[in-house]
């Protein structure tokens, strides 16, 4: 993709104009998003799950600023043209806008594109703030995970007239508030249609329906590497990834214990003349008989 120019703001409005939908995934290090990069991912989310995917914490709850800083620095060696997208973890926005700003001018000053935040109208004055100080801020609706235990878990959103009327004005309020885009995670695809008819912005899903402008998946869901115990119905497994190395461990195990590692082709030669002058020389110092 070496021809391919840089992803930015416009060019997503312009997917969503031309009706062109994006690719979106998350990466937490260098090597999968220099795969993304290579394969022609349009987005990448630094996402705050990566305390669950790589450092094996039980939820995002504990996810810490610095470990984002760490992910994000990562991830952003590996791409060129990906629109890069960097997570706020929880507790670094919600306290206060001057919290908010100056940690999304963390990730940003790192070369992300944009941040990322959940929760709907009570977060529209954290988001206008972090807008005003130039910073593009997708919103993040519908299931959040930083909210599980106000959610009640892992549950589907949107599914009551209620509920439906919370996701609107919810959206409604961050996209005035100046959200770049939005995030809906978890909503019946027909919920997801009737949203869709009221927003302007470009509006992704995860696990959301065909009715958005683009899907976002977590990496290591769809390949099938997630060792936690979050098995996401709406993921689909392009590979299994766990299978394989799992299986390479193995038959490395067996080489080992079978001597067939290391063979000849995996050894380092040695001069004969060389070799001779290093063993008469431990001869000399009386090291060997």
């Amino acid at each position: 993709m070496a021809d391919r120019k840089k992803i930015t703001l416009p060019v997503l409005r312009n997917r969503k104009k031309n009706n062109k939908k994006i690719s979106w995934i998350t990466a937490y290090d260098f090597a999968t998003a220099s795969f993304a990069e290579e394969a022609g991912i349009d987005m990448i989310l630094v996402g705050d799950s990566g305390g669950m995917t790589m450092m094996g914490k039980p939820s995002t709850i504990s996810v810490t600023m610095d470990e984002m800083v760490m992910f994000t620095s990562s991830v952003l060696r590996g791409v060129k043209t990906c629109f890069v997208v960097a997570d706020m973890p929880f507790m670094s926005y919600q306290v206060s806008n001057e919290d908010a700003v100056r940690n999304a001018g963390r990730l940003m000053a790192l070369g992300s594109d944009a941040v990322k935040l959940e929760g709907g109208k009570e977060m529209a004055t954290r988001i206008k703030a972090i807008t005003d100080a130039g910073i593009p801020v997708v919103s993040h609706l519908g299931l959040t995970p930083q909210s599980l235990s106000q959610l009640g878990g892992y549950r589907v959103q949107g599914r009551s007239l209620t509920s439906f009327k919370n996701l609107l004005q919810d959206i409604l309020a961050v996209e005035k508030a100046g959200a770049a885009f939005h995030l809906l995670e978890c909503v019946p695809e027909e919920v997801t249609a009737e949203i869709y008819k009221h927003v302007k912005n470009p509006l992704y899903g995860i696990g959301s329906g065909r009715n958005v402008d683009g899907q976002l998946v977590i990496s290591h869901d769809m390949l099938g590497l997630f060792v936690g115990d979050v098995d996401p119905k709406f993921v689909k497994k392009y590979a299994n990834l766990s299978k394989i190395i799992k299986e390479t461990f193995s038959s490395y195990i067996d080489d080992i214990n079978n001597n067939e590692f290391p063979k000849e082709e995996h050894l380092y030669s040695i001069d004969g003349e060389d070799l001779k002058k290093i063993q008469d020389f431990r001869r000399v110092l009386g090291l060997c008989k």
